[in-house]
């Protein structure tokens, strides 16, 4: 009998994913009839909370730890995405009364609570009944998942497109949505947790790629050749001759399939949004909590689309590595998802890691200034992982608030501090706008084609002493902590964003990945008056992954003005001739170096070498009204920031913030009374003296006068925050 029920109950699961697209349409429109709070009247200041790991009288835990929730100032708690088998502890049997009590606890205290959908760690029992649920990962695994058949113990083990997790999925969200639809106290749902496309290569998603092949290419011959098959004789004539993800050797394919994986992960969050849109209250909002920014199998830009609000994880160096910058690089790419402002779901407590090997727990002041340096960048609310630390497996030393003691502590006196200068300031800090002049431009696509075709590696190069590995992603970082550094903001734009014009410098990296339109937008960009900075590999490829016919670099040569033939990796650092960016020690490029020759653009380094200085390292181009200035080699990371400097300064974007000292970083907005806010944060533990720049206000967290040019002196790991009348 089971086997006849298990049958149908595929049978019923594949019907309803065929009829999904439909539905999620369906759904997309009755959404509209929804108008989620977003315009938080304070700062949300909490912490992710699960009584159900505490231990002994979990009851009269959690009045203890209400309690000092309340006393401290906490004013929200995030819950139950990690429990499914407490909410369906077996098929079918749903239990809410371990969560309602602590729910109407909450409430009862002024707390606000946010659910998650708890469909990232399956129970046993699915498991055991579905053991086709766990993803087959691929041999290596591309996106950091080992190349093992999964198994049960993990959390994030599935494969989200599996119609019979589809189908417990479903049911379980529409029992928990519908439940708590109407309690005032639950403001808004948190889709899954961290989801991504946990490397699953099974059969039905095989089988969905090779459907979404047929769509996009139409023959397997027209996708042959866009994949250059030829070569090895791997030509396709029918699709049924596919091969597997695997063994792919063809840089299409690969890119493909990281694409493909971007998209299951983008409608298994958008299926989410849609069931809990059916069910949820009309002022609760809907946000999925992304791990981390700019991952490889993650489209965030697609995902948002389905999302009132986005949300994300960041984790941050401590003691002397927390300088904000992890914060801002991470935050300004959620603040650019939907140009508004976004939630912190975790950060920091104390200390981290699935290990004791971590524990570096932050110097006193450091958590207070890092909950000032999320509002800053945008953040309306900020909650740590977690409230208390846990007893035992994997996350025993991943450590909350409360230590393994439960008892208030050192961490628990800084959040509190926090908390009560928030109550009182917090109105005029929540839903900060940012306006930046400046944008990077990231490429999901190019990141994972430079991956697969890696332009400096240990590995291929095995006989260099000292050779570390640089990537698109490190170029990245690179490029945002050098503006970091010089106190300008920046925003992240997309290769679907169509126009660029809202900004005054467009910052290009390793752009190897693009369609010739994306290539015509920036050259338009820069001929209406924008300028650019742009890096080596950039304009190589086409959208296929397959390098353009033509001389390098493409449809980017006139704006660009240079082409080149040739290209080197570099064995060792080599120096600029002249340190033309009074760069100094820091006068060096490596790794990467291309045989730039000029046109019309203008030589601005050569490399100080007698075979590779022939060739131009840097060269800048007039086209139209603006400028395109190429980097053909990989620069240190204060060449870096003195070329961004001399570039910034040339198009009028550097002033006062700029000649701060190094530990000092700012950031500027506006609040949602209309006034000017000024940030003014120390990263460094010891005094610093500046002058404030910007016109007479108050310091809100003193409330202090502050004249023009006034001295202000930081204490160490402390802020300022003027407020204009």
């Amino acid at each position: 009998m089971w086997h006849i029920s298990k049958r149908l109950l595929v049978l019923m699961t594949i019907a309803a994913a065929l009829a999904s697209g439909a539905m999620t349409a369906q759904r997309a429109g009755q959404s509209a009839k929804f108008t989620p709070d977003l315009n938080f009247s304070t700062v949300l200041y909490g912490a992710a909370y699960y009584n159900e790991y505490m231990p002994g009288d979990q009851v009269a835990r959690l009045d203890k730890d209400v309690a000092l929730m309340k006393a401290a100032g906490l004013n929200v708690v995030r819950m139950g995405e990690s429990t499914w088998s407490l909410w369906e502890p077996e098929d079918g049997r749903f239990e809410y009364a371990w969560m309602d009590r602590v729910v109407d606890a909450m409430g009862r205290a002024g707390i606000k609570v946010i659910l998650g959908t708890p469909t990232y760690s399956i129970p046993a029992w699915m498991a055991h009944q579905h053991p086709e649920v766990l993803a087959r990962r691929m041999n290596g695994g591309i996106f950091g998942g080992p190349g093992i058949e999964n198994s049960y113990g993990m959390r994030q083990n599935m494969d989200t497109d599996s119609p019979a997790y589809r189908f417990y999925a479903e049911r379980l969200i529409r029992h928990i949505v519908a439940h708590y639809k109407d309690n005032p106290t639950v403001i808004g749902w948190q889709l899954d947790n961290e989801t991504s496309s946990y490397d699953a290569a099974n059969n039905d998603v095989f089988i969905g790629f090779q459907h979404y092949l047929e769509k996009k290419f139409v023959t397997p011959e027209a996708l042959s050749k866009a994949w250059f098959l030829n070569y090895w004789g791997e030509d396709l004539h029918t699709w049924e001759d596919l091969p597997t993800r695997d063994g792919a050797q063809s840089t299409g394919y690969k890119l493909e399939w990281s694409r493909w994986s971007q998209m299951r992960v983008t409608d298994f969050l958008h299926w989410q949004a849609a069931l809990v849109r059916e069910c949820v209250g009309p002022t609760q909002f809907v946000t999925t909590d992304f791990g981390g920014m700019m991952r490889h199998d993650v489209n965030e830009e697609a995902i948002s689309t389905a999302l009132d609000i986005p949300a994300d994880n960041v984790y941050h160096g401590t003691q002397d590595h927390f300088d904000g910058s992890v914060q801002s690089i991470q935050e300004d790419f959620s603040r650019s998802l939907k140009h508004s402002n976004f939630l912190i779901t975790e950060t920091n407590a104390q200390s981290t890691d699935w290990s004791s090997a971590f524990q570096f727990p932050p110097y006193d002041g450091q958590m207070r200034e890092d909950v000032y340096t999320h509002l800053s960048n945008g953040a309306n609310m900020v909650e740590y992982w977690h409230w208390a630390s846990i007893a035992a497996n994997q996350e025993t030393y991943w450590k909350g608030v409360l230590s393994h003691d439960l008892e208030p502590n050192r961490a628990y006196a800084e959040v509190s501090r926090t908390a009560h200068e928030l109550e009182k300031i917090g109105p005029r800090l929540v839903g900060l706008q940012i306006k930046n002049d400046v944008a990077i431009l990231w490429s999901r696509d190019s990141a994972n084609a430079i991956g697969f075709m890696p332009f400096t590696s240990n590995a291929s190069m095995p006989w260099l002493p000292g050779q570390t590995t640089a990537t698109y992603d490190s170029l990245v970082k690179q490029l945002h902590k050098s503006l970091y550094d010089l106190n300008v903001g920046a925003d992240f734009v997309f290769p679907t964003t169509t126009d660029f014009s809202a900004y005054k410098l467009l910052i290009v990296p390793a752009l190897y990945i693009s369609d010739d339109a994306l290539l015509q937008r920036i050259s338009d960009y820069v001929k209406n008056g924008g300028h650019v900075v742009m890096t080596f590999k950039s304009g190589f490829a086409n959208e296929n992954s397959a390098v353009r016919w033509v001389r390098a670099p493409g449809p980017l040569r006139e704006a660009a003005g240079f082409n080149y033939q040739e290209f080197s990796n570099l064995e060792k650092p080599l120096g600029l001739k002249g340190d033309p960016f009074h760069a100094g020690a820091a006068n060096q490029v490596s790794y990467w170096a291309e045989f730039l020759m000029p046109e019309h653009a203008k030589a601005l380094a050569y490399y100080d070498h007698p075979f590779f200085g022939k060739w131009p390292a840097i060269t800048e181009n007039e086209f139209g009204g603006g400028t395109l200035l190429y980097e053909g080699t990989y620069l240190t990371d204060g060449l870096q920031t003195a070329l961004l400097k001399g570039e910034l300064a040339k198009i009028g974007l550097t002033g006062p913030d700029q000649q701060l000292p190094a530990s000092i970083h700012v950031q500027h907005g506006v609040n949602r009374l209309g006034k000017r806010l000024h940030y003014y944060f120390n990263y460094s533990g010891a005094d610093v003296k500046v002058s404030y720049a910007y016109g007479a206000g108050t310091n809100l967290l003193d409330g202090k006068a502050v004249t023009k040019a006034a001295a202000l002196t930081l204490g160490p790991w402390d802020l300022a925050i003027i407020e204009e009348p």
